[in-house]
């Protein structure tokens, strides 16, 4: 331990502010010796001295004053005194406020750091005080013993702008990935100007366990008195550092080393600006090179908000990520959509609509305003050619068939209906036989007319072929053929209907049929 009695006055050290006016201040690599101004002899009026001690990584201090102590009582010291606060800032956590003629107790840190302040009013001084101090094995790191040597790691910054980032570190082969780092980013601004910092990411493996990984913020140098900002917990905060150096510290032990920060810094100047800068509304000054380059350089984003606002022609400037990955999925998911249903038309068998003239029934649509003794149907289609030509052929001789009976039939059916000399009777039975015709209502008398007339002309039976019945689903050509006997044409054209056995759909002719039934049976 160093004791202050021991140690000339030598130039002010860092780690005290103000500098020079704060006593001495003896630096060593295991400890330390400061005092307040002017001691042994007293202490000015109306003084404020800031010490702050670190120790290495994961090492403590311990802090004795020496017995040589003197500072005003006063209740609470409200006036003069000396407090000391367990960590770097004057927000840490206080240890105690001391004052009177007895010196403090010692005091460990249960850090690296202690902040240490001394305070005078304009009355009444004293000798004030001398403390050593000297480092100590962290507890917390016991298991972990001494600690390796650690990687000299440190950066130069210049520029308007840049990126700071904790990925340098690997990427440059500064450290190794589990090795722990103490890093330093030094950033240097032109003349008259300051720094601007923002924080684009911000992640500690170790939330609020500053011993184990933080990143540090140093304004003019980067000793522990230039300390400006310590983030250790979940948040970081942008900063305005006030003068032209800059100091980006980051320290990561080796179960630390996924802690990552990414900072973008700004140089810029207080107005009135400069011809070739750019004027933040926020009492900055950048470079004009800065403006519309898709980073937000100043504190509210004026120097990205006034390029859209010239650019505002295109649609795309309102667009951001999550648009456009929407815009983007959606546009896929139709395209393929429409190229699957396509594939599926392409793939899927075509149904081929094929009229088959076997289920058309022609008969169905069979016109009733025929020829009274004969009707046509239409053909069956056949399945084959030579099958086509042999109906084609049938039907050539049905049709010469169907002419000459025509004419033999027309000849006596005028016979029939206009009376022969020869045969008045049979004329008479051929009238009531075609009247079957007619309608139901007149059947009655027509039959009580035939009766009579049978009964004065005597006939011969007439034969009548039952129609037969279609056999199948089989077509053909339908020729109702009237056959006269020559000795029935001598006597007067007496009607023999021959039918053929085939088959037919017509309603008419099976009406003729019964009527000519129903004449004969008078007879019988």
């Amino acid at each position: 331990m160093v004791h202050g009695h021991s140690i000339p006055h030598v130039k002010n050290n860092s780690g005290v502010k103000p500098a020079g006016q704060c006593g001495t201040w003896v630096k060593e690599p295991e400890g330390g010796l400061f005092t307040s101004p002017n001691y042994p002899n007293k202490y000015p009026p109306d003084t404020e001295c800031v010490y702050i001690l670190e120790a290495p990584p994961r090492q403590c201090i311990d802090l004795h004053f020496e017995e040589s102590y003197s500072i005003e009582s006063s209740w609470e010291c409200k006036f003069d005194n000396i407090e000391v606060r367990d960590g770097p800032f004057g927000f840490s956590p206080i240890l105690g406020r001391y004052c009177g003629q007895h010196s403090p107790p010692d005091i460990k840190s249960s850090g690296r750091y202690l902040w240490i302040k001394f305070v005078t009013d304009g009355e009444l001084e004293a000798v004030g005080f001398s403390a050593s101090y000297n480092f100590t094995a962290d507890p917390d790191f016991a298991d972990l013993g001494v600690p390796p040597p650690l990687p000299s790691c440190q950066y130069d910054m210049v520029g308007p702008e840049g990126i700071v980032e904790s990925h340098q570190i690997t990427r440059d082969g500064k450290a190794g990935v589990t090795e722990a780092i103490d890093c330093k980013w030094y950033i240097r601004a032109p003349p008259r100007s300051k720094i601007y910092l923002r924080f684009l990411d911000y992640e500690m493996a170790n939330s609020n366990e500053c011993k184990r990984n933080f990143v540090a913020v140093y304004d003019g140098g980067s000793s522990v008195e230039d300390l400006k900002s310590k983030f250790c917990s979940t948040v970081a905060n942008d900063i305005m550092l006030v003068s032209t150096l800059g100091v980006i510290r980051m320290w990561a032990d080796e179960a630390s080393r996924k802690s990552r920060f990414r900072i973008l810094y700004t140089t810029y100047q207080e107005p009135p600006c400069d011809a070739d800068a750019f004027f933040c509304h926020s009492n900055m000054c950048i470079n004009n090179t800065l403006v519309c380059n898709g980073m937000q350089n100043c504190v509210y984003p004026w120097d990205e908000n006034q390029c859209k606002e010239k650019r505002k022609a295109n649609i795309l400037d309102n667009l951001n990520n999550t648009n456009g990955t929407i815009i983007g999925v959606t546009c896929c998911i139709v395209l393929i959509l429409l190229i699957v249903s396509v594939i599926v038309q392409i793939k899927q068998p075509r149904k081929k609509y094929v009229l088959r003239r076997e289920d058309f029934d022609p008969t169905m649509f069979q016109e009733v305003f025929e020829p009274p003794h004969y009707e046509l149907c239409t053909l069956r289609s056949a399945t084959t050619a030579a099958a086509t030509s042999a109906d084609l052929v049938d039907l050539a001789e049905d049709f010469e068939n169907y002419h000459a009976l025509r004419r033999a039939s027309s000849r006596c059916v005028y016979d029939h209906h206009c009376g022969s000399s020869s045969n008045p009777g049979s004329a008479h039975i051929s009238q009531l036989s075609l009247s079957g015709r007619g309608s139901r209502g007149n059947l009655t008398a027509r039959d009580a007319a035939a009766a009579t007339l049978l009964t004065d002309f005597p006939q011969p039976p007439m034969a009548v072929r039952p129609l037969l019945p279609a056999a199948g689903n089989r077509r053909s050509i339908l020729v109702m053929k009237h056959s006269y006997s020559q000795e029935a044409a001598d006597n007067g054209c007496d009607l023999d209907d021959d039918l053929e056995e085939v088959p037919t759909t017509s309603h008419r002719l099976s009406r003729h049929e019964k009527a000519v039934q129903r004449s004969v049976s008078i007879d019988f």
